[in-house]
């Protein structure tokens, strides 16, 4: 495991969020059920991250936006990543929607199937199931295998879920927000962060799964 190198090769998926992954690099995830986030919550978000594009010249609907944005300079990268993400991880906090997670026995299904594969497809080193959301931090052994990673365990989590639940359809959000944690420091923050997330969303026992690997 490591943090993110710039000398090495990173694949950029674009979706509606756009997707950096580089392997054996840590990376920040985040996905989210479905009710989570209110659309007029998400429109705003999103309408801040176009106004934040434009004003660093930048076209939000043009296809490499993304790739415009890391030839910035650090500071306005950093400025990007930290105020958006706060405001995306505040907005799941608030408990938007069914919060079904905050069922022990559906938590455990998406805590187990994290573990599962530990180790074997990828080292997971942190991770919290919130009512709502789930946050975790993993690297991955190559480039595609994070978000064929993540699609897995989105499929897999959702089918047991809603077959508990007694229905169908969506329980994902399917673009999920990750970040490749650019150095130790920010490792250990970002581990901090998802231990005291139940604390920020005033949680009670029972109402969350986390999870946190002693690493030597």
């Amino acid at each position: 495991m490591q943090t993110f190198d710039p000398k090495q090769d990173v694949l950029i998926v674009e979706r509606r969020l756009p997707h950096w992954s580089q392997a054996g690099s840590l990376a920040f995830i985040t996905w989210r059920t479905w009710d989570s986030i209110p659309e007029p919550v998400l429109n705003r978000w999103l309408g801040e991250r176009c106004e934040f594009l434009k004003r660093h010249g930048i076209d939000p609907d043009a296809a490499d936006w993304s790739r415009r944005l890391e030839e910035l300079t650090y500071a306005v990268r950093e400025e990007f990543r930290n105020t958006l993400a706060a405001r995306w991880n505040d907005a799941l906090d608030a408990c938007h929607g069914a919060c079904v997670l905050r069922r022990p026995e559906l938590a455990k299904i998406v805590g187990d199937s994290l573990i599962h594969f530990d180790g074997q497809r990828y080292e997971l080193t942190d991770y919290v199931v919130m009512p709502n959301h789930v946050h975790l931090i993993a690297a991955f052994f190559d480039e595609e295998a994070m978000l064929l990673q993540c699609d897995s365990w989105k499929h897999y989590t959702a089918t047991r879920i809603n077959r508990a639940l007694g229905r169908r359809g969506r329980f994902w959000q399917q673009d999920g927000f990750d970040h490749l944690i650019r150095s130790p420091e920010q490792f250990a923050a970002l581990r901090q962060y998802i231990a005291d997330n139940p604390q920020l969303a005033r949680l009670r026992a029972g109402e969350f799964v986390h999870y946190s690997k002693v690493l030597k």
